[in-house]
């Protein structure tokens, strides 16, 4: 019961999968926080200083066993959440208690463990966007030649296809992909760098050995699991890698909301709709109703990641010389949130792609209400061909237009326009022809053909680096 008469963030208790929230879990951060005074331990007894093995052994044994209940009581006495955990620890190991958090400050296990938290975090954003791009690369494959009316202004342009349309979707999440890779390959930790980033502490430690400090540092970031470290900071990182992780994560916000409202306006013209289960209920009111419910969920969320994008750029712009707190309670809510209602619309996204309906016969009827327009160029050139005089055959495809087009707004009559010109004498040299020339595969142009060199040149092999990923698809809560 008590989850139900106190506050839950929707994204924890609705949207978000279990491996996001164990990322981001009490327990995954404490437990990154002991891994990190290990790891420093380590390295430092392997540069010569005095930490007993023992120590080294109590606190590899307790690594993943947080004593909550005292971390929690300590806190409540020295309202620090960092010594807090360094003497729950210390009860659990006391042959380390000395030495665990030897020259650190803070943020050695709070930034360090944030970075590592944040690459776990971007890793699982890039198999969902792959996983999502799995999928719809499977819907333009299936209808890389569904002809359908394209668009310009939300009024009818020309054609394209069914397929083609789907590969617009997948192009701008692919670019997301990309960039959520590069900013997860290039975390840096912030390394062992003291309370204003000088590592005087560290360097005190080895009794003024700089090549010491600096293994030190490397030490500890390739037990890590990075590369590099910054290689200068304040006590913390740059917020401007928050900024810069969090740009990503909105990158792939945008992607999902054009691909949400796009299904949307196709789901108004019964042309393209989103899944619907066999006992789903669209209205309360209205039984009949099928609403795009997936796909406005995807919108309302992309638009809260959008939102959150503006705060670590306030965060960053605003820090003081080496260190102001003004950062942390944001960043707690901020860049969170921001994981779990991406991956959120990521869900949905996965789910929408793999169960998209086709209309056919509706995408078809819209063709034949708007094919005799788009078709009447060609009509009029293979008329000249055929010694007709353009100018007067242009005159009349426009009267006939005209009149096919008032009757269709006013008397709501089926567009006649091919009828209109078939029985024009002007036009009888090509009568037999139109039909033909106005079948819409005419007028997709190569978008069958883009479709399969999109996905052979450009989906197929990024999706290749993730097999693994594509095996299952996650199921949500709609």
């Amino acid at each position: 019961m008590a989850s139900r008469n106190t506050y839950e963030s929707p994204l924890a208790g609705r949207y978000a999968s279990r491996e996001m929230l164990e990322i981001f879990s009490p327990l995954r951060r404490f437990q990154t926080w002991r891994r990190l005074w290990i790891e420093l331990a380590k390295a430092q007894r392997s540069l010569g200083l005095p930490i007993p093995a023992e120590a080294i052994e109590q606190m590899e044994r307790f690594a993943a066993e947080v004593n909550f209940d005292i971390a929690e009581a300590r806190e409540r006495e020295v309202r620090h959440d960092v010594m807090a955990h360094v003497h729950a620890f210390g009860v659990q190991c006391p042959a380390a208690r000395a030495v665990i958090h030897l020259g650190a400050t803070s943020c050695y296990v709070t930034d360090n463990a944030d970075m590592v938290l944040y690459r776990e975090a971007l890793n699982l954003t890039a198999k969902r966007i792959a996983q999502a791009l799995a999928r719809l690369g499977a819907f333009a494959r299936t209808h890389r030649d569904v002809a359908t009316l394209a668009f310009t202004h939300f009024q009818p342009a020309q054609c394209t296809t069914v397929g083609k349309r789907a590969c617009l979707w997948a192009q701008d999440l692919l670019l997301d992909l990309a960039e959520v890779r590069r900013v997860a390959a290039e975390l840096p930790l912030l390394g062992v760098k003291g309370t204003t980033g000088t590592q005087a502490s560290f360097l005190a430690l080895f009794e003024g050995d700089h090549a010491k400090v600096k293994e030190l540092e490397r030490l500890v970031a390739q037990a890590m699991g990075f590369s590099r470290s910054l290689p200068v900071s304040g006590q913390t990182y740059t917020r401007k890698l928050d900024w810069t992780i969090v740009a990503a994560l909105a990158g792939a916000a945008i992607s999902m909301s054009k691909f949400a409202v796009d299904i949307r306006l196709l789901q108004h013209r019964r042309e393209v709709e989103e899944p619907f289960e066999k006992e789903q209920i669209g209205s309360s009111a209205m039984a009949y109703k099928r609403n795009p419910m997936r796909c406005e969920r995807v919108t309302s969320l992309a638009r809260f990641v959008l939102s959150l994008a503006d705060s670590p750029a306030q965060t960053a712009a605003n820090q003081w010389l080496e260190r102001t707190l003004d950062d942390s309670a944001n960043r707690r809510l901020s860049i969170p949130e921001a994981f779990l209602a991406t991956e959120a619309c990521l869900l949905l996204v996965i789910d929408v792609a793999g169960g998209l309906v086709v209309n056919r016969r509706v995408i078809d009827r819209s063709l034949r209400d708007e094919l005799p327009f788009m078709a009447t160029e060609d009509i009029l050139m293979a008329a000249v061909k055929r010694g007709g005089d353009r100018q007067e055959l242009h005159e009349r495809i426009r009267v006939h237009s005209m009149e096919a087009i008032r009757r269709v707004k006013e008397e709501g009559t089926p567009n006649d326009l091919l009828d209109r010109l078939a029985a024009d004498t002007a036009f009888a040299s090509v009568r037999s022809e139109l039909p033909s020339l106005a079948n819409p595969q005419q007028f997709v142009g190569r978008s069958p053909q883009q479709v399969d060199e999109f996905l052979s040149e450009h989906l197929d092999p990024v999706l290749r680096d993730h097999t693994s990923a594509l095996d299952t698809a996650p199921r949500i809560q709609v």
